[in-house]
């Protein structure tokens, strides 16, 4: 059984990143012009531009800025060269934490990755420390009171590997990331609306935090997020 708390969770996310669209679009850019460099311009032959380029779509960001950060990541315009880099580590109550980055400047971005775990009650961990006990997939998330059967109709024929309810009453679909784009166009088909549709490092196992230890874990987790470097951030934290 997955969390309880998931919805929340996602709730609060999307409050986070709402409060902070500056970010969110500097983050969508960053992304688009790394999706490109790597794989090239044509989101239909790039599923990770292409997935970008949707966040980007609803976030309403401007199609702009959206063909000017691919052409500075297929090399049409000059631009910051960025790098992929990931850090792990350990916050409240040994719940693991991995930081996914994009960054100009590698020294910077790991003496701040490890300034806000110190100062958050956590450390930084060696490569590989806690990177297995997450799964990289495609994770779907839809609004409890959503039909199970339905959803897993046309997930599972799309490719979907599982379709659970959690105990908040929301329905969640895991697929294998290259299957994302197919799972996401049946459930859109099927007149269904995921919340949340990313590719992303799902925890294997949860860590269960309240009172004091929860409210450090979502300091350590803010601090995270804000960090300018910083793209995603993954734990294995249900914080109450």
């Amino acid at each position: 059984m997955a969390g309880h708390s998931k919805w929340a969770n996602i709730k609060h996310r999307k409050a986070a990143a709402d409060a902070k669209k500056g970010k969110v679009f500097t983050r969508l850019i960053k992304e688009i012009t790394v999706a490109a460099k790597l794989g090239g311009g044509d989101p239909n032959t790039n599923p990770r531009l292409r997935l970008a380029m949707d966040k980007a779509r609803e976030a309403n960001m401007t199609n702009d800025s959206v063909k000017n950060a691919i052409k500075r990541g297929s090399g049409q315009l000059d631009g910051v060269s960025y790098e992929e880099v990931r850090y792990e580590g350990y916050g409240t109550g040994g719940a693991a934490v991995m930081v996914d980055c994009l960054t100009d400047n590698r020294t910077r971005t790991v003496a701040e990755v490890r300034h806000a775990f110190t100062k958050n009650g956590g450390n930084v961990g060696s490569d590989g420390s806690v990177a297995y006990l997450f799964k990289h997939c495609g994770q779907f998330l839809l609004a409890p009171g959503t039909s199970e059967d339905k959803v897993m109709e046309a997930a599972i024929d799309a490719g979907a590997e599982d379709v659970t309810r959690n105990e908040d009453g929301s329905v969640e679909v895991v697929c294998a990331p290259a299957d994302f784009a197919a799972v996401r166009e049946a459930l859109e088909k099927a007149g269904l609306k995921p919340e949340l549709a990313e590719i992303t490092m799902k925890p294997t196992s949860e860590a269960q935090l309240a009172g004091d230890d929860a409210a450090r874990m979502r300091q350590l987790l803010d601090a995270l997020e804000n960090l300018d470097d910083v793209q995603n951030v993954y734990t294995t934290a249900v914080v109450d």
